[in-house]
């Protein structure tokens, strides 16, 4: 049996928040690594060695991790950010049985969208509008509630004036004013 590498489909899922890469492990082969870099220098950000004897992962950055099955390998990134945002290459190579093959499957752009805060989802507009909407009723009500408060005052004075003039030691009930 030959090791075969095929044109692997890598598949880039964005789950919970996260970003999987998974692509198919090769087939007829004892022992490969495959290999997440990142930028157009390389960067190694995290690897998978699989062996018959052992699964080794190795995690250069706090971001990625690596999760292994018998037909697949994935990679994911967490908690990305803006400063993520580059070319992500996803290399393999073959150990066992020989010849020794290293080649890369695929490359990746990844765009990461800044986390949205309220300023940016468009709530500024509506913290105005309910803000002002706030404003103008409490002074409504405080018009209301100096006009009521004025009106008492008036009542109270008025009432003492029609019989305080003619019959100062009467005891008369206050006068009402008729209202209209």
């Amino acid at each position: 049996d030959q090791a075969h590498v095929s044109d692997a489909q890598v598949m880039v899922e964005f789950k919970n928040g996260n970003f999987h890469f998974t692509f198919p492990n090769p087939k007829n082969v004892s022992e490969f690594s495959m290999t997440l870099f990142r930028g157009r220098e390389k960067k190694e950000i995290c690897a998978l060695h699989l062996s018959t004897e052992r699964v080794i992962s190795k995690n250069n950055v706090t971001y990625c991790q690596t999760q292994n099955s018998n037909s697949s390998t994935t990679f994911i990134l967490k908690n990305l950010e803006r400063t993520h945002i580059d070319i992500y290459t996803y290399c393999l190579e073959i150990f066992l049985p020989p010849p020794y093959i290293e080649c890369c499957l695929k490359e990746t752009y990844l765009y990461v969208q800044d986390k949205e805060d309220c300023f940016s989802l468009g709530l500024v507009p509506w913290m105005i509008i309910i803000g002002v909407i706030i404003f103008a009723i409490s002074c409504v009500c405080c018009v209301v509630a100096c006009c009521l408060r004025n009106k008492n005052q008036k009542c109270e004075s008025n009432s003492h004036e029609y019989n305080s003039e003619y019959m100062p030691m009467a005891a008369v009930n206050a006068a009402k004013k008729p209202r209209i």
